[in-house]
C-alpha cells in the first residue's frame, strides 16, 4: 500500500468521524469518561474520578467554541 493511498484512507476516516460528530473532541470526551469510570470504580479514587469526569463538558465546550469561531471567520 502506498503512502498516498494510506493518507487518502486516513483523511476519509477523519472526515467520516467528523461528519458523525465523533471527531477528536468526541473521542477525547469518550476517553475521559472511560478514565473517570476507571478511577472511580476500579481504583476506588472517587475524588480523581469525579475530577476527570468533569473533563468531557470542558472538551466539548471548547470544541464548540472553536467550531463556531471557524465558521464565523469563513463568513
Amino acid at each position: 500500500m502506498s503512502s498516498t493511498s494510506e493518507t487518502d484512507e486516513t483523511n476519509a476516516l477523519a472526515n467520516e468521524l467528523e461528519a458523525s460528530g465523533l471527531g477528536p473532541a468526541g473521542m477525547a470526551s469518550i476517553g475521559s469518561v472511560a478514565l473517570a469510570l476507571y478511577y472511580y470504580y476500579v481504583r476506588g479514587d472517587e475524588q480523581k474520578g469525579q475530577f476527570v469526569g468533569l473533563w468531557p463538558a470542558t472538551i466539548l465546550g471548547f470544541a464548540a467554541y472553536l467550531k463556531l469561531n471557524q465558521q464565523e471567520r469563513e463568513e
